[in-house]
């Protein structure tokens, strides 16, 4: 049974991949554009392809040498078999992590120029062009998480008692979780600093617009849309789905006696048929006609895909979860419409005038920069703050609610298996999720190529326009991300004390607080959230330091540049971002394992279960401030660049683009890697369990 339907999920995952080439065969025929255009584009692909070769060397030798330490500590405490096998699965997640991150720029770069002109033709034209540019990331990293779990656990079955195989293969999430974070956080760190250090030069010092080629720091804010959206946030959702999947697999562990392996393999088979679902909505987007608002036709195909989704469930919990009635399926449904709540109500935040909602949080504090910098950043972390209440009341209710349909089902341990299904649910869209968040830096570069190929304005206005739906399905990504990071991190740390429980042999049914060590445990991983944060922050900061600096050189050494006489040393400032950025994501990156190992060391495996309780709030309120917070300033900003509040050049625009600055590295570089640090720190406990008790 269990080869039937691992057959079934590495088949669609096969055939998705092949779809993914489909869409990127046909993005790829496109027309390239002018040579001007081609040689702005060109300087992009080079240094997203030069910042990505050094950084995942960097990341592939850490990762070498966390494998290692994993098989040695394993080793140590006498059980090298299992170490041998963790360290293997941790290798192979971090790879087929890479691979997925990799394969979406790589396509993402070569997409934006053929937006940019498809736009010289009509906005349909680049519409379709750059969604379908994103929908290849989307497509090749859910597929490639299903693929890559159902064949470790194939490897691993040989020969295994069928409910250990699970817990044989967290090693996978680990690996993929591992190198997300590096890839996240390295990449935010470049794409902030070069995105701060080019407006408080371009913008704020001389007054000119984004993205003119007389600022050195252009193409390295280019460049960085990429490594940091595009790279940064496909590995993300890359660790999210498989880890996600093997926590769900855990609980199913639980379910045996009830059904089998079916039990076991359901999250993978509901989410190879989800795959399909997306695939079918992915293809009926299309504009109806050119004044069609581009984010319509991107919703359309979401709700598509959601309504598909749902019926995926439905024939799926009937098929491999009989006898529990429809309260399983129950369940799916709320996972698939709190991912819809959560982005709804992360447009609301972050949007200029939702549905619905004139005096929306953007307009107010767009309206707060007319009195000046100061009042609008009270503002704008005012609405970071308030930003966090509705989507932690919607996870809240949803976690309530499909652990209660979980146990309406009549099954023991139903009310946590609930839960994983709701995860499953709110997982089911990521792919088309996802193609809409790449679609965002897609329409950026492009617009950012029209204007530094000297396209035609109208050209730009498509662009822009384009680019503006870009920055919307940027921030409810974000949101999603977060709101699926939420439901996970209760999955996998459920998980964790189910390990705990095979392996001292008592089930771990509370965690008292009232323990020194054990209230010692989460105070740390409260300050672990708050420490990261700031040397993310940090990182941005300094950066963009050496940025503003070396802009200000050129344009003193260099007096043509203002006039268009002399170009600019782009390859210079891309270069401090690549050199700072690498070096930068190292030390957050390895505090996050080894506060995690201490505590477990020190202070034991119930200390670890607070540490990961308290952190996973902490970080799950902190994402969603910083993230919000940070989108809603950039919008504000964006607002009275239309024409609001006296427009460019306006005492008014100059304190959004500082509140803007301010918001960039919370929304792009310490918020997104929160998301990853959450369930890098759910997969690390699961993997040093063994050490822990």
């Amino acid at each position: 049974m269990a080869f039937g339907l691992l057959t079934i999920v590495i088949v669609i995952s096969v055939l998705a991949l092949l779809f993914a080439g489909y869409l990127a065969r046909n993005v790829l025929k496109r027309d390239t554009g002018t040579s001007s255009m081609q040689e702005v584009s060109n300087a992009i692909k080079i240094g997203a392809e030069a910042f990505l070769k050094r950084q995942y060397t960097t990341i592939a030798i850490m990762s070498v040498a966390l494998a290692i330490i994993i098989y040695a500590a394993y080793a140590f405490f006498g059980n090298s078999a299992l170490g041998w096998r963790t360290s293997v699965s941790f290798i192979f997640g971090a790879i087929s992590s890479g691979i997925a991150g990799i394969v979406g720029m790589w396509v993402s770069i070569r997409a934006n120029i053929r937006t940019a002109s498809a736009a010289r033709k009509s906005m349909s034209d680049a519409f379709v062009t750059a969604f379908r540019g994103g929908a290849v990331s989307g497509i090749v990293i859910v597929a490639m998480s299903l693929l890559g779990v159902g064949l470790i656990y194939y490897v691993f079955s040989q020969g295994a008692d069928a409910k250990e195989v699970p817990f044989l293969i967290v090693g996978y999430g680990f690996g993929a979780s591992f190198v997300a974070l590096f890839a996240q956080l390295g990449g935010g760190i470049y794409t902030k600093a070069a995105d701060v250090g080019s407006d408080l030069v371009g913008k704020v010092e001389k007054g000119i617009p984004e993205d003119d080629p007389r600022n050195p720091a252009v193409i390295a804010d280019l460049v960085g849309d990429n490594v940091g959206d595009c790279a940064g946030r496909g590995a993300d959702l890359f660790e999210s789905t498989a880890a996600e999947n093997i926590g769900a697999m855990i609980l199913g562990v639980a379910l045996f006696p009830y059904f089998g392996i079916k039990g076991v393999m359901f999250p993978l088979v509901v989410r190879a048929f989800g795959l399909i679902a997306t695939i079918i909505g992915i293809m009926t987007v299309k504009l109806k006609n050119e004044n069609e608002n581009p984010m319509t036709a991107l919703n359309r195909g979401y709700y598509i895909t959601s309504f598909l989704a749902a019926i995926v469930f439905y024939f799926t919990t009937k098929w491999l979860l009989p006898g529990t009635g429809n309260w399983f399926f129950f369940a799916g449904l709320v996972g698939l419409v709190t991912s819809i709540l959560i982005v709804w109500i992360t447009v609301y935040y972050t949007e200029s005038d939702p549905f619905f909602f004139k005096n929306s949080p953007v307009r107010k504090i767009a309206k707060a920069s007319l009195t000046g910098h100061a009042t609008n950043i009270i503002s704008g972390f005012a609405v970071a703050m308030e930003a966090t209440v509705l989507p932690v009341i919607v996870l809240s209710i949803a976690l309530l609610a499909s652990f209660k349909l979980g146990t309406m089902s009549g099954i023991p341990h139903g009310g946590l298996y609930g839960t994983a299904i709701a995860t499953m649910g709110m997982l089911a869209t990521a792919a088309y999720i996802l193609a809409m968040d790449n679609f965002g830096p897609i329409t950026d570069n492009a617009g950012g190529i029209a204007v530094m190929g000297r396209a035609p304005n109208e050209v730009r206005k498509r662009t822009d326009r384009l680019d503006a739906v870009g920055n919307t399905t940027k921030a409810l990504t974000k949101g999603y991300a977060i709101g699926s990071a939420a439901l996970a991190a209760f999955l996998l740390f459920t998980a964790y004390l189910d390990d705990v429980a095979k392996h001292i042999g008592v089930k771990v049914v509370a965690v008292d607080i009232a323990k020194v060590d054990v209230f010692v445990g989460a105070l740390i991983g409260a300050m672990l959230i708050f420490l990261f944060s700031a040397f993310a922050i940090k990182a941005v900061g300094d950066t963009a330091y050496s940025i503003v600096n070396e802009v200000r050189r050129q344009w003193k050494a260099k007096k043509g540049i203002m006039t268009g006489k002399e170009k600019p040393d782009y390859a210079k400032v891309v270069d401090i971002c690549v050199k700072a950025s690498l070096k930068e994501m190292v030390l957050p990156g390895l505090l996050v394992v080894v506060v995690t190992v201490v505590v477990g060391v020190i202070l034991g495996y119930e200390a670890v279960a607070a540490f990961l309780m308290v952190a996973t709030i902490t970080g799950i309120l902190m994402a969603l401030l910083l993230n919000t917070g940070g989108g809603a300033w950039d919008n504000a900003k964006k607002l009275i660049e239309e024409g609001e509040h006296g427009g460019k050049g306006s005492d008014a625009h100059k304190a959004a683009v500082t509140g803007d600055t301010i918001g960039d590295p919370f929304k792009d570089t310490a918020g997104p890697s929160l998301h990853v640090l959450i369930k890098l720190l759910s997969t690390i406990t699961l993997v040093l369990v063994p050490l822990f008790v």
